[in-house]
Order: structure tokens, then sequence, then C-alpha cells
């Protein structure tokens, strides 16, 4: 009876042991790299530096056929705002370029991030940016979607070349309908009053 009991672990383990060998030689031979199901290794680096976006990039061109202010900023960059245009969601976004006018690259400032440490660590944005409603007497900051981003351009270079120029987006809370006008807020340039459209 042992002798039986002995016998028969022997072959459980024998074969327990020749089928951790199979899946061995298994895995090894589907880990050829040339093989169908692998991934070509270029992919895992095209993926690297997505999040850094250029002017070129950005998805939210401004519509440049108006002109609602033009603000001169610190170090030779201008802020030009096109639109500040309300829909019927509720919110109020704000579009424009920061242009580098000078002859050297301009380093974008922290500040430009907002001081909340919770929006700060999201990276670079335009978080900063707040609107005034004087008759309303109400400010305005930068939504933030649920994990604390900010709605705003973000993640942009931390430099803006001589002669190029930054696209950008914010979005607010709207104010009420019979506001039709908001100072902008933004760190480095003066204050703009700029009229809301929609």
């Amino acid at each position: 009876m042992n002798l039986r009991h002995v016998t028969k672990v022997r072959r459980a383990g024998a074969v327990a042991l020749l089928a951790s060998t199979l899946l061995f030689s298994v895995t090894a031979c589907g880990g050829d790299e040339k093989g169908p199901n692998k991934a070509p290794a270029a992919s895992s680096e095209e993926g690297k530096g997505q999040d850094k976006r250029t002017p070129e990039d950005d998805e939210t061109l401004p519509d440049r056929s108006k002109t609602l202010a033009t603000l001169k900023g610190d170090g030779g960059v201008e802020m030009v705002v096109h639109s500040a245009s309300r829909d019927s969601g509720g919110f109020l976004t704000i579009s424009g370029e920061i242009k580098n006018t000078g002859g050297q690259s301009f380093v974008t400032p922290l500040q430009w991030n907002g001081q909340e440490e919770a929006v700060a660590r999201a990276g670079s944005s335009f978080a900063g940016m707040t609107l005034v409603d004087s008759v309303g007497k109400k400010r305005y900051y930068v939504l933030r979607d649920t994990d604390n981003r900010p709605l705003t351009t973000s993640n942009y270079e931390l430099t803006i070349g001589a002669g190029k120029s930054l696209n950008f987006f914010a979005q607010f809370p709207s104010p009420p309908s019979t506001t039709t006008k908001v100072d902008l807020q933004f760190p480095g340039f003066p204050n703009a009053s700029i009229e809301i459209s929609g």
C-alpha cells in the first residue's frame, strides 16, 4: 500500500515537472522579439514626451478673426485675447495666444500655474488666470475636473522661443447673462476689460 502510494506521488511529481518544463519552453519561445505578437520596440519610445504640447499641436486654436485685448507683459511677451464666449452649458471660455515678441526665449513663470498646491501638481497650466465681474462683485477661477486638473491649456513647453507663440484657452463658470464684460487678470500682465459674446 505504501509502495503504491509512493509510486503515485512520484508519477504526479514527474507530470508536474514535465508540465512546468513545457510551459517554460512555450514562454521562452513566445518571447522572441521577431514574433508576430510582439509589439515593436519603438512604440514604447513613441509614447514618451507626448504630454508636452507645442503650439502647433494645440487642439484649441483660437479664432484670430477678432481681438478683444492685447496685453504687454514681462520679458517681451504679449497676451492676445481673441474670444470670450459663453456657451449653453454654463461655461465661459477665454481663448487667445501668448506671443514672444522679444529676441530671446521666454521662460514661462510658475505663477501662471496658480497658487493652489493641488493644481500646481498637475504641471504647467493657465490656472493662475482669473476673471472679475465688477458689477456682480464676483471673482471666477479656472474650472477643475474631478481629478483637480484645471480646464485650461496645460503641459505645454516651459519656454516660448523668440518669435513663437503659445495658443491657450481657459474655462470658467459663466457669469450671469446680464454681465457683458469681465476683467481678465493673469500674472505678469496688466488687467484688461474684455467683452463676452454669446
